[in-house]
């Protein structure tokens, strides 16, 4: 008898076969889920060719929109293809955004480029403002080495 307020559920119980019952063939559990996935590739492979016969470009449709026919210029095509769906030979355009950004970095490149050979307006200022300071700095060691040379020579003198 038993206790409580609630009854026990059927859902709860389990029947496992033992090894013995699953050679033999006389398991209690139901076969029909092997069924359902075998009736179910079967269905896949009739449509996979029944799709290739048909046009490729044509989805299915839910509802409505496969007996319609829309002609909207503006409908959006889902972005994520199947494997099966891509066409190889097909060339995608590219979007104005996609576009403008391969030449951007086409002209980027172009003007590095450009820059590295000397030939930009702003490559030459800086080579320019580059030979500056080199002078400079040649002028500044002359001047180092001449001091140098001029206390050595008085310590020379000094100790004369």
């Amino acid at each position: 008898m038993g206790r409580g307020k609630f009854k026990a559920k059927p859902t709860g119980r389990r029947q496992f076969s033992t090894p013995q019952e699953i050679l033999d063939g006389i398991s209690t559990r139901p076969h029909t889920f092997k069924r359902e996935v075998a009736e179910h590739d079967e269905e896949e492979t009739q449509e996979g060719k029944e799709e290739e016969s048909e046009d490729e470009t044509q989805r299915k449709r839910k509802g409505i929109q496969g007996i319609i026919e829309i002609e909207n210029p503006n409908l959006v095509e889902p972005k994520n293809l199947k494997a099966k769906d891509v066409v190889v030979e097909k060339t995608t355009e590219l979007s104005r955004h996609e576009r403008e950004e391969l030449e951007k970095q086409k002209a980027h490149e172009r003007f590095m480029r450009l820059q590295e050979q000397g030939k930009t307006d702003q490559a030459k200022k800086d080579l320019e403002r580059l030979k500056l300071v080199r002078e400079q700095r040649a002028e500044a060691a002359r001047k180092r080495e001449a001091e140098k040379a001029a206390k050595e020579q008085k310590k020379a003198e000094a100790r004369k």
